[in-house]
């Protein structure tokens, strides 16, 4: 007999109730406030906050960063799912272990380690200065920074899938003469489109909002190397509290617009999965 049916009313109605008290308190109250307090001197401040150089700057920045590291962890993350999910090899779940590996060390020290490895006093240091090479306080440190924190997204929304389906398709496919591209275009793809876009959007929304990685590469210096989150921080801690919340407002906005369409993918998903599954 299911439990839920059983437990007491008064029970069911608290549970929900501190769920929605939880939400209230620690995602609506928030958002209200930063839209609240980026709107609080006019339209006239808000637009003029977003249409500032350096606030233009570091959307600029931002966005090329989000559209450098996303198709690269998409790559990645097709070729890793299809060998990991398609494939046995040794050291497979080695291999696993490295793509969760962001998840588990922190952003800052993973800015700090590129520091470290491309920094002037890093181990590349010298011959990247004899070549007027600049990675770290330079968009390619903040590409890298950014590209190392997305890494598991892509990969980790389509290694189940994968999974789920087998691989009869593709034997199939390759008994009546494909070829491993059309095998992959004309039947791994297309299986996967929602598990891939579901990917692509988590792994956008972690671009663009990532701070303690890029933090640490970029050197904050204002209108070259601050990404957006960047800004917010810089604009607060000189008290452009206006400035600050409106462009917090911009990236609130970002991340409700991936809420919406990760709730349609993953529902799309859902039903994919559920068919691999039958």
């Amino acid at each position: 007999m299911n439990r839920s049916i059983t437990e007491p009313r008064w029970l069911r109605w608290s549970l929900i109730a501190a769920a929605l008290g939880f939400m209230a308190l620690f995602l609506f109250l928030p958002l209200t406030i930063v839209f609240t307090e980026a709107l609080k001197k006019g339209w006239d401040v808000y637009v003029a906050a977003l249409l500032d150089d350096d606030a233009l700057s570091a959307l600029k920045l931002t966005l090329i960063a989000a559209g450098i590291s996303v198709p690269l962890n998409l790559v990645f993350g097709l070729a890793a799912a299809w060998a990991l999910a398609k494939f046995d090899f040794r050291g497979k779940s080695f291999v696993l272990s490295l793509i969760d590996l962001p998840f588990a060390v922190s952003p800052v020290i993973a800015g700090l380690i590129f520091v470290l490895i491309f920094g002037l006093q890093g181990w590349f240091g010298a011959w990247l200065q004899d070549h007027d090479v600049r990675i770290i306080f330079a968009l390619p440190g903040i590409v890298m920074a950014t590209v190392f924190v997305t890494v598991p997204f892509v990969a980790r929304e389509l290694i189940p899938l994968m999974q789920a389906q087998g691989t009869d398709q593709e034997e199939a496919a390759h008994v009546l003469g494909a070829s491993g591209w059309q095998m992959f275009r004309r039947v791994t793809l297309p299986n996967v489109r929602w598990a891939l876009l579901y990917g692509v959007i988590l792994c956008n929304a972690r671009a663009m909002g990532e701070f303690g990685a890029v933090s640490v590469v970029s050197g904050h210096v204002r209108g070259e190397t601050n990404t957006l989150p960047l800004h917010i921080e810089v604009a607060y801690n000189d008290y452009q509290f206006a400035a600050a919340f409106a462009v917090a407002s911009l990236l609130a906005g970002l991340a409700l617009v991936t809420l919406a369409l990760k709730f349609f993918v993953e529902r799309r998903l859902q039903n994919q999965l559920r068919k691999a599954l039958q």
